[in-house]
């Protein structure tokens, strides 16, 4: 037996190790069956030797000197081992039977004989396995019987109508009706019209739309407007009914038509200059070309860029009624300036007359502007109100611009002891050279602010000028170029022509009158020698001062005279008292300024 065993598990260890395989639950069983047995007769080995007469066993032992013999070792075996080893064959036993009894009845079932069992699982187990064919039947009886009673009534109702076929001129009738009623919707549908103060407004989809939009209406009229608005209900009707298609618009349409109808809000486009809205037209698009044709009226093939100042908007959205108008008014309007206080801070050196010439507005204007101001008397931070001309919008273009510039010459000065100090004598002329320019150049509504040289280039170099400059000492009376005034006092009568109502003084007037009381000095407004000082016609006393460069300055009616001809006088020096003597109506000096003969506006000399 333990030989038998042996061979076995020696030929299942080869077949492993030569092919291994996947096995099956019973090649399984079957080796650990194997396996179990070999314990088994171990374990059987061991417990006899335990228990009968003791015996020695020669092993071979393994070693350097040679095999040995020793004796064989025996252990001891536990009673649960012995208990599990009678389980496992029991269990065995058991799974064998079960095995062999399923087999049987396989081969009973397939040989249509029916096996028999008294085991009670067994019976059960049969019965239901018998019960499956016979429910699969019932299955397929209840499937086609349902198939068979619906292909009944198919029948029934193919029947009935095959007996009763309807005539053709029935079905064209038929078909005639139902396009009709086709062609009658496609045409018409039911809908709303609505009927403001008597006058029909538009037709809607439904009474609840245009209630909605009248309500949307109300809303946008109220915030367009800025107070607080309400739509008169009691003077809209809705009439519903069946109505052209045609006819029919959409809520958005319905509610520019009611806005129309209602004449204070319209949906337009409107104009934005920095926040503040300037005008609208009801035009898409409109306003996007009035703005593009306010560049292209100033731009041209070198226009590099051209743009407003102002933040400029266009918005599409209800406007009042009032605020639509003509594109051409509105471009007129864009065109034009506005009014706009401004202001000025005085500065050093500022006069009123001054700030009031700079501004375009009169001494008077200004004053207006500013009540409670001292004319005579202004302080540095101070700061006027001034009316100035804004435009609406403020185009800023940048130019590139291609140009000849002159290059201004030196002038090399050498001293000369011959000459006056502040004189001058050219020695050798200079000249001007020039120079290709190329720029970009940035105005504001036509005024340049900004110069930017792109390149350069000197085509004439310039010519550098010399000249000799005065070291001599200046006289007292020498000229120095520029007037002041002769004496203090209102001005009376100005240069030009002027209207009299006495005949004897000429109606155009050689220079300035300036008025003050009798006996006040007057001065000479520039170095000079004087050329006549006496009476003279319709001037009374006069005194006459040649200033050497081609200016002759005249000093009339005056009460009496502390100069005499061919005497130098300097710049302020006492030459008369002021008087009323001549063609004069009062007290006051004649003030004349002639060049080369001619009379010139004292005005334009006078600093």
């Amino acid at each position: 037996m333990r030989n038998a065993l042996k061979t076995v598990n020696q030929e299942e260890e080869k077949q492993t190790a030569a092919a291994p395989q996947r096995l099956t639950l019973i090649q399984r069983l079957e080796r650990t069956e194997t396996a179990v047995r070999l314990w088994a007769h171990r374990l059987r080995r061991q417990t006899a030797g335990e228990s009968g007469p003791a015996r020695t066993k020669k092993a071979p032992l393994r070693g350097a000197a040679g095999a040995q013999e020793r004796p064989a070792a025996s252990r001891a075996v536990h009673p649960n081992e012995t208990l599990a080893l009678r389980a496992y064959l029991m269990s065995k036993s058991k799974f064998h039977h079960a095995r062999r009894r399923w087999r049987h009845i396989v081969r009973e079932r397939n040989a249509h004989r029916f096996p028999e069992s008294d085991r009670l699982p067994v019976q059960a187990m049969l019965f239901g396995w018998g019960m499956l064919s016979l429910l699969g039947d019932r299955v397929r009886e209840m499937t086609w019987g349902r198939r068979r009673r619906a292909a009944s009534r198919y029948g029934q109702k193919r029947g009935w109508i095959e007996r009763r076929r309807f005539h053709p001129a029935a079905f064209l009738g038929i078909a005639g009706g139902l396009a009709v009623v086709f062609l009658f919707f496609s045409f018409y549908t039911f809908g709303t019209t609505v009927t403001y103060k008597g006058d029909v407004v538009a037709t809607t989809t439904s009474q609840l739309a245009a209630k909605s939009a009248c309500a949307d209406l109300e809303q946008v009229t109220r915030q367009t407007l800025g107070d607080s608005y309400s739509l008169d209900v009691s003077q809209i009707r809705y009439d519903s009914g069946l109505t052209a298609r045609k006819n029919v618009v959409d809520s958005s349409t319905f509610e520019e038509e009611l806005s129309d109808e209602v004449g204070l809000v319209t949906d337009g486009y409107a104009l934005y200059v920095d926040g503040e809205m300037i005008g609208a037209t009801p035009y898409e698009g409109a306003l996007e070309e009035l703005l593009q044709q306010l560049k292209d009226g100033i731009s041209d093939e070198n226009t590099i860029s051209c743009d407003f100042q102002e933040k400029v908007e266009i918005k599409h959205e209800y406007v009042p009624n009032d605020k639509i108008m003509n594109l051409g008014y509105l471009a007129e309007m864009l065109y034009s300036t506005k009014n706009e206080e401004v202001t000025y801070t005085v500065k050093e050196g500022d006069t009123w007359s001054e700030i009031a010439d700079a501004h375009d507005m009169t001494s008077t204007e200004l004053l207006a502007m500013n009540p409670g101001f001292n004319v005579d008397k202004l302080s540095i931070g101070e700061v006027l109100t001034l009316s100035a001309a804004v435009p609406y919008l403020t185009l800023t273009v940048t130019e590139r611009e291609r140009y000849v510039e002159s290059i201004p010459y030196d002038i090399e000065y050498t001293d000369s002891a011959y000459l006056y100090v502040g004189d001058t004598q050219v020695l050798s002329a200079g000249a001007d050279g020039s120079a290709d320019v190329v720029a970009n150049v940035t105005y504001v509504n036509g005024e340049e602010t900004e110069r930017t040289v792109l390149s350069y280039v000197a085509l004439v170099n310039p010519t550098t000028e010399k000249q000799a400059r005065g070291t001599k000492e200046r006289p007292t009376w020498i000229a120095t170029g520029t007037f002041r005034w002769p004496c203090s006092g209102n001005v009376t009568s100005r240069f030009g022509y002027r209207n009299l109502s006495y005949s004897y003084a000429s109606k155009y007037h050689k220079g300035i009158d300036i008025a003050n009381r009798m006996g006040t000095a007057i001065g000479a407004a520039d170095g000079g020698t004087v050329v006549y000082a006496g009476w003279m016609s319709g001037y009374g006393y006069l005194v006459e001062i040649d200033h050497g460069n081609g200016y002759v300055t005249y000093y009339g009616h005056n009460s009496s005279l502390l100069v005499s001809v061919g005497q130098h006088v300097y710049k302020g020096q006492q030459i008369a008292r002021m008087g009323s003597t001549g063609n004069s109506t009062g007290n006051h000096c004649h003030f004349e300024v002639r060049y080369n003969g001619v009379p010139k506006n004292p005005l334009n000399y006078l600093s």
